[in-house]
């Protein structure tokens, strides 16, 4: 893949991964990008997964075609992106490193070399001419790793945005960017939107033509589009009206009671979606409840607490700062409902979280009380 006559993609499809960062399911792979600036002088910008390190060589040299790299720019630290700069050191020894302080106490731990005797070490507004092409550095700390840095290419106004903006899967196979970006921004950034909000203010000062993320696709078109979802996610505002029912439950009573709830809203125009805890992957279900405007949770009481899968939602979601959303509470219990108290009190501490008036109660089985609860939610959620 050609980003340019001078920009070169050497980066790597990995289809052996079932677990990114030993959590994420991504049946599509993973890509781990990696770019090579051919000028004056050569950058080759950040590496890729140790297992994929000769592959990566490869590449590397038949973009180089006999030439010798000058520079090895590392944005970010994590092994993914990082594993291969001591086999990088081994094939052009006189190549120097650039990256951030934080970066190269990281890479003693990593590698018990911090490389002092070949490295540049580049802060917020440091700059690396390569001759017609000049790398920008913009620190990026908690985007979401503390020493990460981003650039920003002036001449070709490409940049090269470490982590944001990509997404779960290889390059080798295609799907929307959207989703998949959204899983993994929520999953791997969210809870860092103050300081994704904070690189973005530095990003509206530049005229960017290009992004090149470590994962994912590199985005050409409608840039102004990621931009604008990051700053919609970073900010933590929905993408859309509309109502997430997220329901946990045991025998099936309040699945049904979950399931009713959407379709008395369906039938009042509203959008609405709705999981199933315990059987959906919880990354996207995390994800998708940040898309909308409305989250009603449904659980059934367990152990004088709540169901185990709503228990793991809610804590994923407080985790990554979920807020400025409205919740409404549906909970069963056949004899001590304690599932609307539990659930309440996990969101109390969230930010601009406006709570239902309207809570529904299932003893056991949804009766025509029950529904008429629901009707009575529906009615203040539309």
């Amino acid at each position: 893949m050609e980003i340019s006559q001078s920009i070169k993609y050497v980066g790597v499809n990995d289809h052996r991964i079932d677990l990114f960062e030993g959590q994420y399911k991504v049946p599509n792979g993973m890509a781990y990008n990696s770019y090579v600036i051919l000028d004056e002088k050569i950058a080759v910008l950040d590496t890729v997964d140790a297992e994929f390190g000769g592959e990566w060589i490869d590449k590397v040299k038949r973009e180089l075609d006999g030439r010798t790299p000058d520079y090895l720019v590392i944005h970010h630290m994590e092994p993914d992106h990082s594993a291969n700069i001591a086999l990088f050191k081994g094939e052009f020894p006189e190549a120097v490193i650039v990256s951030s302080a934080k970066a190269f106490a990281m890479m003693k731990g990593f590698f018990k070399n911090e490389f002092e005797d070949r490295r540049i070490v580049v802060g917020d507004g440091d700059s690396l001419s390569l001759g017609e092409h000049t790398l920008n550095f913009i620190t990026a700390p908690m985007v979401h790793w503390p020493e990460v840095i981003m650039s920003y290419e002036s001449a070709e106004k490409v940049l090269f945005a470490a982590d944001a903006f990509g997404k779960f899967g290889a390059l080798d196979i295609k799907d929307e960017w959207v989703d998949e970006a959204r899983r993994y921004y929520f999953g791997i950034v969210g809870k860092y939107g103050t300081q994704v909000q904070a690189v973005l203010k530095k990003a509206a000062a530049l005229d960017i033509k290009t992004i090149c993320s470590l994962h994912g696709p590199v985005l050409k078109e409608n840039i102004g589009y990621y931009i604008s979802l990051y700053d919609t996610w970073s900010s933590y505002r929905p993408e859309c009206e509309g109502v997430l029912i997220a329901y946990a439950s045991i025998y099936g009573n309040t699945r049904g009671a979950a399931l009713k709830l959407g379709e008395i809203l369906r039938n009042k125009g509203t959008r609405v979606t709705l999981i199933d805890l315990a059987r959906c992957d919880m990354s996207a279900a995390v994800a998708e409840t940040f898309k909308y405007s409305t989250l009603v949770l449904a659980s059934s009481t367990y152990n004088a607490e709540v169901f185990p899968p709503m228990r793991e939602f809610l804590a994923n979601l407080t985790e990554r700062s979920f807020q400025k959303r409205r919740v409404a509470l549906i909970e069963n219990g056949s004899w001590a409902p304690m599932a609307a108290k539990v659930m309440r009190q996990a969101l109390e501490k969230s930010k601009e979280i406006t709570f239902a008036d309207t809570i529904v109660t299932i003893r056991s089985a949804v009766n025509e009380d029950t529904e008429r609860a629901l009707l009575s939610l529906a009615d203040e959620i539309a």
